[in-house]
């Protein structure tokens, strides 16, 4: 390891952040069997002690709990965080499309004007800052063409609110109407070892546009940090406990696919989900990876993949291990 952690420019809006970024779903609780605020706040701190200064939240994370705890642990350390959130995921209002329920409360997808308005606000006041580095529009709204939420988004750059602009679980066409706006900086989009789709489809077009891609998912929920073993029980409303992909014979295949890269990891003296995080980083368009952590020791682990270098035989072998093991999980 090189002992600097890597950082990358956030499409040409020239913010700059590591490579490395704490993903804070699962501080927010839902769906995670709920969360510990003084475990969450600690994780933080250690990863912007570690050089991790780029910070994911979102309003939907436990309707403002993820942002919630991210203000108070950046207190004091603003400048140390780029910070980013996401709009579009709302409780407030019924406008938009129904897409789930959360805590009894409908929450619709909606990307018009006034909740975007309404939104930022909200999202500073829980996170006690007067600007956002990164916003993102969280899911699309079909209701709302792409052009009116652009124009709302480059409204509160224009004010100071918002430093860059990005958009999250996009298809190509939808792409393809941001980036002719010309003020799209990033996308944000699950990808990991066993998610790959977004290689053919769109990150030829942000590499091309120079539009960053911000890989979430990127251990596949800690599938593929060599910490889940065939054994461990989910428990609660934690979303991997019935979802197949978990299932007790992935869990194996998983397992497998660790030890085939062990000997990488060795070598470098580094963790599985290191390796995991150092190879997503080294994909072409892949300009940064999110990884969850509730607590110091996840936090330090993550962060110590940025100062991963992976050579080109060590990206072989991880390739191999990528097609000989993890091809046969399903779900």
């Amino acid at each position: 390891m090189s002992g600097e952690q890597l950082t990358r420019e956030i499409g040409r809006s020239g913010v700059k952040a590591s490579a490395v970024g704490l993903g804070t779903w699962a501080i927010g609780g839902w769906m995670w069997g709920g969360t510990d605020e003084a475990e969450s706040i600690a994780a933080i701190h250690a990863s912007l002690d570690a050089g991790v200064t780029l910070v994911d939240t979102a309003p939907a994370y436990g309707l403002g709990r993820s942002e919630e705890i991210v203000g108070k642990a950046i207190a004091g350390r603003r400048e140390q965080a780029v910070i980013v959130t996401k709009c579009g995921l709302v409780w407030h209002t019924q406008k938009g499309n129904h897409f789930f329920e959360q805590d009894g409360r409908p929450v619709h997808r909606y990307l018009g004007r006034d909740t975007i308005i309404y939104e930022v606000e909200q999202s500073l006041r829980r996170l006690g800052t007067d600007y956002i580095d990164l916003y993102i529009t969280h899911w699309q709204d079909a209701t709302t063409p792409i052009e009116e939420t652009v124009a709302a988004l480059e409204e509160l750059k224009r004010a100071g609110k918002i430093r860059a602009i990005g958009a999250s679980n996009v298809n190509r066409s939808e792409l393809e109407q941001y980036i002719n706006t010309g003020s799209l900086d990033a996308i944000q989009e699950r990808f990991s070892m066993i998610d790959r789709g977004i290689e053919a489809d769109l990150l030829p077009l942000t590499v091309a546009n120079d539009v960053s891609t911000l890989s979430y998912s990127s251990l596949a929920l800690g599938l593929l940090s060599g910490a889940i073993g065939p054994d461990r029980v989910f428990s609660g409303d934690d979303q991997r406990k019935d979802n197949p992909r978990f299932s007790v014979a992935n869990r194996r295949k998983a397992k497998d696919f660790a030890e085939a890269i062990r000997p990488v990891a060795e070598r470098h003296g580094a963790s599985i989900a290191q390796t995991v995080i150092a190879w997503t980083l080294k994909r072409p368009g892949v300009t940064f990876a999110l990884c969850g952590a509730r607590n110091p020791a996840q936090a330090l682990d993550n962060a110590r993949a940025g100062t991963l270098r992976l050579a080109a035989e060590d990206l072989a072998t991880i390739e191999t291990a990528v097609s000989a093991k993890l091809a046969k999980i399903d779900g």
